[in-house]
């Protein structure tokens, strides 16, 4: 029997109580939360760095040259370095969360969060979700040159740019067009990205084909249900701005309960290092900032904690509203669960 966006909610969240708090177990909490953040199932949270500064001795501040003789060579060398390892760090993070996407998908399914079992048999599975992630990254940036540089193109041929005071209306009512046409790309580049994430995975996962087969598949099942699944993405937008404003709040709340005692702590230890006569050196600054670090990392910590709840009601909600629509994943999602970890049920890519 099909079911609802809505009606989806239930059982998505009855499985995210069964999985995490019966039994509560910290170990799967914590490789949940290492396999989700690493997946991408939610979003990066910014920290504010602070500068903290130590006292100087008095005097004026030191001068440095006007000028200094500067390697062009070398810094070009060091930028371009740079750059490569960056997007070398950066394809192979994206490597990794193609695997890990279906580490989470067996995670939910199965119950049990198996991270060594799970990536020696998806690597198959991920290696094509991967390929397809960067043609698609590839296409979303040429999709955005094409949509800034023809504009640009267009409004220089013109002159709009050169004497832009005496063509004010043309370049607003153009800025409102692209605006319109830049959020109508980005939201259907994020749709195609999501439904691929949620209903093409599941697929590849069970069934050992590719992401283009997977939409082959998926194609005539929306046509024959755009409203449901149409309902399904504005459901999962509501659902996500919720759990970010509730992971926000936790998170806090954690760092004011983490906060204030540390910085308590702290200055009675200032306080009593400088009546023991103790200032600020080399190891006094070293022994600061690993404290500072492991209080970092233990926050880091928590917070990821408290996301995971997150991390597994979205793909059972995917995995809930998906399996009434495709019997592969209700034969295992709803199959008994045996003795032995529930992920040999896969078949293997």
């Amino acid at each position: 029997m099909l079911i609802t966006a809505v009606d989806s909610i239930t059982p998505a969240l009855e499985h995210t109580k069964q999985q995490l708090f019966k039994p509560f177990r910290i170990a799967q909490w914590t490789k949940l939360a290492f396999v989700g953040l690493l997946a991408g199932e939610l979003g990066t949270n910014g920290f504010n760095r602070s500068n903290f500064q130590f006292p100087s001795h008095g005097g004026a501040p030191p001068r440095f040259p006007p000028s200094l003789p500067v390697d062009h060579a070398l810094l070009a060398a060091l930028i371009a370095a740079a750059v490569i390892a960056a997007l070398a760090i950066g394809i192979i993070l994206m490597f990794v969360s193609s695997v890990m996407r279906f580490i989470l998908f067996d995670s939910i399914v199965t119950r049990e969060c198996h991270i060594r079992w799970s990536w020696s048999r998806r690597l198959g599975p991920g290696w094509r979700y991967f390929a397809w992630k960067l043609l698609y990254l590839v296409l979303t940036l040429a999709g955005i040159g094409v949509l800034v540089g023809i504009p640009l193109a267009l409004a220089f041929a013109k002159g709009w740019l050169k004497q832009p005071k005496e063509h004010l209306p043309a370049l607003i009512l153009g800025g409102v067009i692209l605006f319109l046409i830049f959020f109508t790309f980005f939201l259907a580049s994020a749709v195609i990205f999501v439904l691929t994430k949620d209903f093409v995975v599941p697929q590849m996962a069970l069934e050992n084909i590719d992401v283009m087969e997977g939409w082959r598949r998926l194609w005539p099942m929306m046509n024959a249900e755009k409203g449901a699944y149409a309902a399904y993405i504005v459901m999962k937008i509501v659902l996500s701005i919720v759990a970010g404003i509730l992971i926000g709040i936790a998170t806090l709340i954690l760092g004011l309960i983490l906060v204030i005692p540390s910085a308590a702590l702290g200055l009675l230890a200032v306080l009593t290092g400088k009546s023991a006569g103790l200032t600020w050196n080399p190891h006094t600054i070293a022994l600061a900032i690993v404290i500072g670090c492991m209080l970092l990392a233990f926050f880091l910590y928590l917070v990821s904690l408290v996301s995971v709840p997150a991390i597994v009601f979205f793909p059972a909600y995917s995995i809930y509203f998906f399996a009434p629509r495709y019997p592969h994943l209700a034969a295992v999602l709803y199959a008994p669960l045996p003795a032995v970890p529930a992920a040999a049920r896969f078949r293997s890519p």
